[in-house]
């Protein structure tokens, strides 16, 4: 199961436990995380004032593609600009097309519908996006911590970043992996 491979999109704004969390549960389990940033390389300003160092630009890292899994953050505006980038569309149509694994927690999920990603499925996002997420009929809506409907997993907040983690984890390294990362890191029950 070596060799898996996963992109998260960082955007200023973005909420940052649900960006730092994934990409630390993900590189426990041995998943090679590319974090890059939407307008470039340089440090990016999160929800909460934390500055996150991108490993790559979006440009540059979408061309090391494909990936097992992309992921989206939440966090406001950090959504809206995921929302609104022809490169984030691009990412995802190509992700979507092979079927490839798609993952946005939060306000992450609003960039789906604003690409036409995933319409029919069921989704969960922050309950503030709820209304926004809905318009137009294109999903179904869940109450779940984390949903996943075919190669779409989403969840709903800063407190659901390591159930969602580990959800991906399960997906692409089993069970087995998913727990053992789980283990040593306390989490309730």
């Amino acid at each position: 199961m070596a060799g898996k491979r996963a992109l998260v999109i960082l955007s200023k704004g973005a909420e940052e436990m649900e960006t730092v969390i994934p990409v630390d549960i993900m590189r426990r389990a041995g998943i090679a995380v590319t974090v890059a940033g939407l307008t470039g390389k340089e440090p990016v300003q999160c929800s909460r004032n934390v500055m996150i160092c991108p490993d790559a630009s979006l440009e540059d890292a979408s061309k090391q593609g494909p990936y097992d899994v992309v992921l989206l953050p939440g966090g406001m505006p950090g959504a809206q600009n995921l929302a609104e980038s022809p490169v984030v569309k691009e990412v995802l149509k190509d992700q979507d097309g092979r079927k490839g694994m798609i993952a946005a927690i939060c306000a992450g999920p609003t960039a789906l519908l604003a690409h036409g990603i995933g319409y029919g499925s069921t989704v969960t996002t922050h309950p503030g996006m709820k209304d926004k997420m809905m318009t137009g009929d294109h999903y179904k809506y869940s109450e779940a911590r984390v949903q996943k409907d075919g190669h779409y997993i989403t969840s709903r907040g800063p407190g659901t970043s390591f159930e969602f983690a580990l959800t991906i984890v399960e997906e692409l390294m089993g069970a087995e992996v998913a727990a053992q990362v789980k283990a040593p890191l306390m989490m309730k029950d």
